[in-house]
């Protein structure tokens, strides 16, 4: 008797794993899936019923009826379990087989992962998806990166499964190692920058211009058909006119105030801080969803510190909106501008030679920072195929510069009335920074050479002082 071999093959049928695996068989490739949980491989059998897909209960027949090489893909949550089942396989795989990470696995246990199964001659791929459930069937954005033969291996499947954006597919070959993974921890950074943006944006609409959630959907609609045309924009707009099925009203109004996190917006920050990249930005959200996990010490505080301007008159009108507007789009390119940077220097650093043109375009489709300021991003590397930070462009420049009075004025009316805005606070900071030519840094090189004899350097001679300071 002779069995059909399938093409491609899935360990994890979760949402993600189960929906990648049915686009998998809709775009002509024969797919396969296992997971210990006997539900979820009935789960896709059931789904992909008259498909070319099929669900098996064990390790031992699911590689045996995958072709050679086999090319087995992991959407299991990170961590341990990754390696469990990666310990499981080997003993079933054949030199040359490839083993993809697709979860949000570090990029320190990709590097580990990588350079172990080289030492057993299987090839390994740690891999970035994005996109979400959706994304994972209609196509999502993919960063593959480890071994360059097995993403030739591979490359026709997921090319064919990606997102397209006029005809290009979403995902390219990062690079060697870990930087596939890399890059996706860096892409959730920026995530976590542009959604507390929005938030604080969604905060201001609400508390300065007493906007209700209606009108609000309504202006943000209007601002996705413009330069702030993106995935997160559109789906907030979508959150604000959603009614609760359980009480009369909105139900963004009734969702606890407590964001939770998976710790790669975090580790953006860390290895940001490692490799001595300013974030700010990403910081910043990193840190409100801190904050906002301490509710019932707010709540004490809110008792304690009572409301500033709380009679202030809500400023109605296009003014504010039009103000807001340009200070999220100034949030916006700062943020995908720190998130970029971070590449940039990573690339060096460890040695990843990132193509940063094509990693913006990879991200014009199915991830869940699309939006149509990429094709800029992408513009701005593919002309300057060295550039490190993209605000020193004449084109960011020049839209920074005229959005800032504006940015100004905002923060002026929340520092007014009390309402934190540390994403675009820290946005304006950042740019401030950058374009000022002198730093007060001078003193703080004084105090580490005052009481730590850390020694400074002087702008008008060459080399390194001390100074015996009066005590």
């Amino acid at each position: 008797m002779t069995h059909q071999l399938y093409d491609f093959g899935m360990i994890g049928l979760g949402v993600m794993g189960r929906n990648f695996l049915l686009n998998v068989a809709d775009d002509g490739f024969a797919a396969l899936g296992t997971d210990i949980n006997e539900d979820s491989v009935k789960a896709l059998n059931e789904e992909g019923d008259g498909m070319n897909v099929r669900g098996v209960n064990t390790q031992k027949e699911f590689v045996s009826l995958l072709s050679k090489p086999r090319k087995i893909m992991l959407l299991v949550p990170a961590g341990k379990i990754v390696d469990k089942v990666i310990e499981g396989l080997l003993p079933l795989l054949d030199e040359n087989d490839i083993i993809i990470d697709g979860g949000n696995s570090h990029y320190d246990d990709t590097n580990r992962r990588y350079e172990f199964l080289k030492t057993k001659n299987i090839r390994f791929l740690g891999t970035g998806v994005s996109g979400g459930a959706e994304g994972a069937r209609r196509g999502p954005s993919i960063m593959p990166g480890g071994d360059k033969s097995a993403w030739d291996d591979v490359r026709p499947i997921l090319e064919t499964v990606a997102a397209k954006v006029d005809g290009d597919p979403c995902v390219t070959y990062i690079g060697e190692s870990s930087s596939g993974h890399y890059v996706k921890m860096v892409h959730n950074g920026i995530e976590y920058g542009l959604m507390q943006l929005i938030a604080e944006a969604y905060d201001i609409l609400k508390r300065v211009g007493g906007m209700g959630n209606d009108e609000m959907s309504d202006l943000f609609s209007k601002w996705n058909e413009g330069r702030l045309n993106s995935f997160l924009v559109e789906i907030s707009a979508a959150i604000l006119k959603q009614r609760d099925d359980k009480l009369d009203g909105h139900l963004l109004d009734v969702i606890l105030d407590k964001a939770k996190q998976k710790g790669t917006g975090k580790w953006t920050s860390q290895t940001a801080m490692d490799l001595g990249v300013p974030t700010p930005t990403i910081d910043s959200a990193v840190t409100m969803r801190g904050i906002s996990a301490f509710k019932e010490f707010r709540q004490d505080m809110s008792k304690i510190q009572s409301e500033v301007h709380s009679d202030e008159v809500p400023l109605k009108g296009e003014g504010l909106a039009s103000a807001v507007e340009e200070a999220l789009y100034f949030g916006f390119i700062i943020c995908y501008a720190q998130g970029m940077h971070l590449l940039a220097e990573a690339s060096e650093e460890l040695n990843y030679d990132l193509d940063m043109e094509g990693i913006a375009r990879i991200w014009r489709g199915g991830c869940i920072i699309r939006a149509t300021l990429l094709e800029q991003i992408r513009g701005a590397f593919s002309n300057h195929p060295k550039l490190k930070n993209m605000i020193s462009t004449r084109q960011f420049r020049d839209e920074l510069h005229a959005c800032r009075d504006s940015v100004v004025e905002i923060m002026h009316l929340t520092n007014e009335r009390g309402i934190s805005t540390m994403c675009m606070s820290s946005a304006l900071q950042y740019f401030e920074a950058f374009r000022s030519e002198r730093l007060p840094l001078n003193m703080v090189q004084a105090q580490r050479d005052y009481f730590g004899s850390h020694t400074y350097e002087r702008i008008d001679q060459k080399g390194t002082f001390h100074t015996e300071w009066e005590k």
